[in-house]
């Protein structure tokens, strides 16, 4: 028992000692929320091209702040769909920002006012950057610096690229009705690093090539996310023992070398 209160201590102390910008969770952080930061005008450009004005646009990524949730948002609009079946689809991708809340509210301790900060820039990345650290200090460090980070520069560069869809004026002349969804599978594609995420993937197709003779636009992709998201759950009740809810990105690079980052 001795030794053991005798390290701890010591270890916290060299950490908190550590100047911020010497910070290895602030390093990884501030990289992360320049990269995806970045993806931003790609949305603000698309979103207008799919029919939100710059207001809506902006008010999007403030509010909502989950980029899958968001083009999956302007994907649904751009295909026609309604704003109840986009807002659904943005929902039910939205979910595992709240698994990721329970996993940072034990791991970080927020209070007071920072408890509903740190809910709204709980995202992949600021979840990815965080766990990927061991020391408390750099895990919030870098949960932070991410997550305000991207926030900041989500919203700045939305702007700049909802003011040039803007400014291009009708989408269909620029090939651009049909952009969002295309964004959106780009998105997807990087993730899909497992057989069974593939699997998952190639019958939540099916299906929705499969509803979409038969419900109105919009609806597929709900359909879609029933179905990946029951064959989830029941391959998690069924012998997923042990196994955690896995982030979309990681910031650290396979032991091969190979970088796996990929934007939320």
């Amino acid at each position: 028992m001795r030794p053991t209160a005798l390290r701890r201590p010591s270890a916290r102390v060299a950490y908190v000692s550590t100047p911020l910008r010497q910070s290895p969770g602030a390093r990884v952080g501030l990289s992360i929320a320049v990269a995806t930061g970045l993806y931003g005008i790609s949305f603000g450009a698309l979103s207008v091209a799919s029919g939100l004005d710059v207001w809506q646009t902006q008010a999007l990524s403030l509010l909502l702040f989950s980029g899958g949730s968001q083009f999956a948002f302007i994907g649904v609009i751009a295909g026609g769909g309604t704003p109840v079946a986009a807002a659904s689809a943005a929902a039910l991708l939205g979910i595992r920002n709240a698994v990721y809340g329970m996993q940072m509210n034990v791991l970080l301790h927020p209070t007071g006012w920072r408890r509903p900060a740190a809910a709204h820039v709980t995202i992949d990345e600021s979840l990815a950057t965080s766990t990927g650290q061991t020391d408390p200090v750099e895990q919030t460090r870098g949960f932070w610096v991410a997550g305000v980070g991207i926030f900041v520069l989500w919203n700045l560069f939305t702007l700049v690229g909802a003011l040039a869809g803007d400014a291009l004026g009708d989408p269909k002349q620029w090939g651009l009705d049909g952009a969002a969804v295309a964004a959106f599978l780009a998105l997807l594609w990087p993730r899909l690093r497992s057989r069974e995420a593939a699997a998952i993937a190639v019958v939540s197709a099916l299906a929705t090539i499969l509803a979409v003779p038969f419900v109105p636009p919009g609806v597929p992709i709900l359909v879609a996310a029933v179905v990946a998201a029951a064959i989830g759950w029941f391959g998690y009740r069924s012998g997923s023992e042990g196994e955690g809810l896995e982030p979309d990105i990681d910031p650290y690079p396979r032991s091969d070398g190979s970088d796996r980052t990929a934007a939320s």
